[in-house]
């Protein structure tokens, strides 16, 4: 991917992380977490089994990402996510529910993807509530375009699965046009559903529509 044009998957953002976030981060991480490399990543070795691997974009706080973990123990998830005391809270879930088949990356999802995620690898992607960035002068920064389309086709398996949702009728159908035009994906009429997210509860208070896509790899 061009270097000038990355998208990039997040946004910094100064948050407090609170004492149990911080102490999740420096005694879960070395058991919980994988370190950023820009060598490929073996799953079969991370998780000591080999089955089918999701990887989630932006995880947030991780209730999702952790209960969607424990309702598919059959299924190895990681998650990636840049925000301390999100990734601290997710490691705190794990802990907390003796989570084997999840795992945690602090790095951009994108670059995750590009360096540490073989061709073919995934089973599925999720992408839920990606920033809208719902002015018009900042839709170049949405996480979902062409460039992302063709990479995340590309690490996805045969029959794998990408899961997007988004609050943003818009920005729904941005995504909608954008990975509809790639050439590896096939729009599906409906796929698994999935938890509430703390931006699903959010959207839908202010009277936002919910959107799923689910797109599958030809």
């Amino acid at each position: 991917m061009n270097q000038q044009r990355r998208i990039r998957s997040f946004v910094l953002r100064q948050g407090r992380t609170t004492p149990s976030q911080q102490r999740a981060l420096d005694e879960l991480f070395p058991r919980f977490g994988i370190a950023y490399s820009a060598a490929p990543l073996d799953a079969r070795a991370v998780f000591g089994r080999a089955a089918p691997l999701v990887l989630e974009i932006g995880s947030g706080m991780g209730e999702t990402t952790a209960a969607i973990a424990q309702a598919h123990p059959e299924t190895d998830f990681i998650a990636v996510e840049v925000h301390g005391p999100g990734v601290g809270s997710l490691l705190k879930k794990i802990g907390e529910l003796e989570l084997k088949n999840l795992r945690v990356i602090r790095h951009d999802a994108v670059e995750v993807l590009e360096a540490m995620i073989p061709d073919g690898a995934l089973a599925g992607i999720h992408l839920f509530f990606p920033d809208p960035w719902p002015k018009k002068r900042h839709h170049k920064r949405r996480l979902v375009q062409p460039e992302l389309a063709a990479l995340l086709a590309r690490k996805l398996a045969a029959g794998g699965v990408l899961h997007a949702a988004t609050d943003w009728v818009e920005y729904a159908e941005h995504m909608e046009s954008v990975l509809g035009a790639e050439p590896l994906l096939e729009r599906l009429p409906a796929g698994a559903s999935r938890p509430m997210t703390k931006f699903e509860r959010r959207g839908l208070k202010l009277g936002h529509e919910v959107r799923d896509l689910h797109y599958r790899r030809i």
